[in-house]
C-alpha cells in the first residue's frame, strides 16, 4: 500500500477553469485572461534573452531574480529588500501557509473568494475557517480578534467584483492576530490599492500577480510586498530557481512598460462598464466590478441555462456549482467585439 499521507489521500484538489483543446474557435471569458497581448517591449525581451540559438537556456536563471526585485521595488516605492518575486502569485500563497500555519492551526478566508485557499491549507493539514459577506460586501461575523495564523483577503473580491474600502481593510489589520494577505490579483482594474499598508502593519502582506492586468497568464509571473523579515522567511521556503530565464526577461519588461498597462487596463474597463449598462438593460442583475470580470444574474436566476446556452455558441464563461453562486455567471471581460458577440448570443438565449 502507497503511504500517502491521510489528507493527501482524501482531498479532492483544485479544479481550475476550463481550457478547451481548440481554443482559437471558442470566446473565451471563463479564466480572467486579459484579451490583449502583452506589451511589445515582452515579447522583445523574450526574443533578446532567447538569442539566435538558444545557449541561454543551458545556463540557470537569477536564483534570487534580484533585478526584479528592484525594479519592483521602484515601481511600487518599496526598497528591494520589502519584495519576493514567484512562479505565479499562487506559489506566494502556498509559501505563505507553509510559513505561517502548522499542520492543525487555522487560516482563515471569505467564501466565496479564490477557493484555492483550501486547497493549499488542506496540503499543509491546516484547518479553515470561512466568513460569508453581508449585503454590503463586509465580512459578515468577524471576530473583534481573528486569532488565525493567517486571513486572505481577496480585494477585489473574486468572483463577485467588490472591492473592500481601504480604511475597512486598515480596521481588519488591526483585528488579525496573525498575517492578513491581501490577494490583490486585480488591483490594476480597481479605483485603489493597500500599499500603503505594508508600511504601516507588520502583519499585512500583499500579492500580485502579471497574469491579468500584465497579458502574461502564460508566462506565471507573480509577486509579494511585505516587511523584510517575512520576505526572508518565504525566501526560505521558495523553490530555488523559481523563475526561469525567459519569466524573468518577460517580467521586467512588462513592470517598466507602465504605459501599456494602463492603456490595457483602461480599455478593459471602459467594455466593463458598457457591457454591465448592457447586461441590466436586459433585465441581469450585475454586481458592480472592480476587476476584469463581471458577476452576473439571469432574470429566473438560472445561470446553468445561460451557460449552456452560451457553450452551445462556443463562448465559454464561468458557472460555478456552490449554492451561493449557482444562480449567476462569472463573465470576463474579453475585447469590445467578444463582449458584443457574448452579449448577442445572452439576448438569443433570453
Amino acid at each position: 500500500m502507497i503511504p500517502l499521507r491521510q489528507n493527501i489521500a482524501s482531498m479532492a484538489g483544485y479544479v481550475p477553469g476550463y481550457q478547451p483543446p481548440d481554443i482559437a474557435s471558442w470566446i473565451k471569458l471563463n479564466t480572467n485572461e486579459n484579451p490583449y497581448p502583452p506589451s511589445p517591449a515582452v515579447v522583445k525581451a523574450i526574443l533578446q534573452e532567447l538569442g539566435p540559438d538558444g545557449s541561454s537556456l543551458r545556463i540557470y536563471p537569477s536564483a534570487s531574480s534580484q533585478k526584479l526585485r528592484e525594479i519592483a521595488g521602484e515601481l511600487y516605492g518599496f526598497d528591494p529588500s520589502w519584495v519576493i518575486m514567484a512562479n505565479g502569485s499562487d506559489e506566494v500563497l502556498n509559501n505563505l501557509i507553509r510559513a505561517f500555519a502548522a499542520e492543525g492551526e487555522e487560516i482563515g478566508f471569505v467564501h466565496p473568494s479564490y477557493s484555492y485557499y483550501a486547497t493549499l491549507a488542506e496540503v499543509q493539514g491546516a484547518t479553515v475557517r470561512t466568513f460569508g459577506l453581508t449585503e454590503d460586501f463586509r465580512i459578515a461575523d468577524f471576530p473583534e480578534r481573528y486569532d488565525g495564523k493567517v486571513f486572505f483577503l481577496t480585494t477585489p473580491n473574486a468572483p463577485l467584483g467588490s472591492a473592500f474600502p481601504l480604511a475597512y481593510i486598515e480596521e481588519l489589520a488591526g483585528r488579525c492576530a496573525g498575517m492578513l494577505v491581501l490577494d490583490e490579483t486585480y488591483a490594476d482594474f480597481a479605483e485603489g490599492n493597500a500599499l500603503d499598508l505594508v508600511r504601516k502593519y507588520e502583519n499585512v502582506v500583499i500579492t500580485r500577480t502579471l497574469s491579468k492586468s500584465y497579458c502574461l497568464a502564460g508566462m506565471r509571473l507573480g509577486l509579494a510586498i511585505a516587511r523584510p523579515e517575512v520576505i526572508a522567511a518565504l525566501d526560505k521556503i521558495r523553490d530555488h530557481y523559481n523563475l526561469d530565464r525567459l519569466a524573468q526577461a518577460a517580467c521586467g519588461a512588462a513592470l517598466r512598460d507602465q504605459t501599456y498597462l494602463r492603456d490595457c487596463c483602461r480599455k478593459i474597463c471602459a467594455t466593463r462598464e458598457w457591457f454591465a449598462s448592457e447586461l441590466r438593460a436586459v433585465g441581469y442583475t450585475v454586481i458592480p466590478s472592480q476587476g476584469n470580470y463581471l458577476f452576473v444574474s439571469p432574470p429566473g436566476r438560472n445561470g446553468k441555462r445561460v451557460y449552456d446556452g452560451l457553450y452551445e455558441r462556443k463562448i465559454l464563461v464561468r458557472h460555478f456549482s456552490d449554492p451561493l453562486l449557482a444562480h449567476g455567471l462569472r463573465i470576463s471581460i474579453g475585447t469590445q467585439e467578444e463582449m458584443e458577440k457574448t452579449l448577442k448570443a445572452i439576448i438569443e438565449i433570453g
